[in-house]
């Protein structure tokens, strides 16, 4: 499964901006919707978006998809 680091970038880019940035703030920046990100944000792993999507957000980070996105393996199934 995918697991988005997009909590921690957010907190970087807080701090290397010495401020605070909204879901809104990014979404206008982004033109991505605050539920989808929203949901981007809050995932524990089985959220799945666009392209298009996963390429507005490393260009907002201005990060790489492998800096935006983790593979985690899935859990053994019981």
């Amino acid at each position: 499964m995918i697991q988005f680091n997009f909590k921690q970038l957010v907190a970087d880019k807080e701090f290397k901006e010495k401020r605070r940035i909204s879901i809104k703030e990014i979404s206008e920046k982004t033109e991505i919707s605050r539920t989808t990100l929203s949901k981007i944000a809050n995932s524990k792993g089985g959220y799945s978006t666009s392209s298009e999507y996963i390429e507005k957000l490393c260009n907002y980070f201005n990060v790489t998809p492998d800096q935006l996105m983790t593979i985690v393996p899935d859990p053994p199934e019981k």
